[in-house]
């Protein structure tokens, strides 16, 4: 009975055009390849990419190596510039161990440690010119003062170190610093104490002079005085607004050098001139070669 209904119906459904229910689609999975999704795989080296990668590190490895370990890029020429001719030829001294070493594996530290130790170089830089050139680019001391220390004298520069000894009368264009006994000078090293702010003081004067030339400077620790070849005295006080105080020296000196005594701009807002003056400060005026 069961049998001959469901003929019946299977009959019906036909004559009716009816079709069966679809089934659901089946999702579609990415292609994987060993775990790797089918994208991404496209991306990944290959495997002879990979061996020629490698390949060109060995050999730029080794080109490096050969570089470093023979004398293929020895140094054989040094080239200094930026620096006068004593001090170019200091410089060439303290580098003489670069010489015949390879360029590739030179201490540049090491060699700008040695440059640095020289009293008339401020600073240095460093190029390698392949195959066989280093290039020592220097800035030199710039000397702004003299020191005088009973019969001996130095050369100071505006960084407040010693860079070279001097005959007597040596520089004479630049101004003097007396010194007692008592301080310690050493050739490459800083000025002591308050002989720094005196150096401190006349340093931009080289490059921005007075209306007058500075002969001597007395100084303390609270007290700063340029004495002018003419004896003039231009007194600045302490440290504190320097620039300004020499800016203001320079516009009012003009109208006061002709009467002597003494400007006083330790208060720049009170500048104070006077005719008179007593200075003990001792002037050379003797002129020999200088270094």
């Amino acid at each position: 009975m069961r049998g001959e209904l469901a003929t019946v119906v299977g009959e019906r459904e036909a004559r009716s055009g009816a079709r069966p229910p679809a089934r659901p689609a089946e999702a579609v999975l990415p292609f994987r390849r060993r775990g790797i999704p089918f994208r991404l795989a496209r991306l990944a080296p290959s495997g002879r990419s990979l061996l020629t990668g490698l390949a060109l590190l060995a050999a730029a490895a080794g080109a490096y190596g050969l570089a470093r370990g023979t004398a293929a890029f020895a140094v054989r020429e040094l080239q200094v510039v930026g620096a006068p001719p004593h001090v170019s030829a200091q410089v060439r001294t303290a580098l003489a161990s670069a010489q015949g070493r390879p360029l590739v594996g030179l201490d540049l530290a090491e060699l700008e440690a040695a440059v640095a130790a020289v009293p008339t170089v401020a600073s240095v830089s460093f190029d390698r010119a392949f195959p066989h050139t280093l290039t020592a680019a220097i800035v030199p001391e710039r000397p702004v003062a003299v020191l005088r220390q009973g019969k001996d004298s130095w050369l100071a520069a505006a960084s407040g170190r010693v860079i070279a000894p001097l005959d007597r009368g040596a520089r004479a264009g630049l101004p003097r610093i007396w010194l007692t006994r008592k301080a310690e000078l050493r050739l490459g090293e800083p000025v002591p104490g308050a002989v720094r702010q005196a150096v401190r003081a006349v340093a931009p004067l080289v490059r921005s002079p007075l209306p007058a030339s500075v002969a001597a400077i007395r100084s303390t620790e609270a007290e700063l005085t340029l004495v002018l070849r003419s004896g003039f005295e231009l007194r600045l006080g302490d440290d504190s607004d320097r620039a300004l105080k020499l800016e203001l020296a320079r516009r009012l000196l003009p109208s006061l050098l002709v009467a002597g005594g003494y400007l006083d701009v330790s208060v720049p807002e009170r500048p104070v001139a006077s005719p008179t003056f007593n200075s003990q400060v001792k002037v050379e005026l003797t002129t020999s070669t200088s270094p």
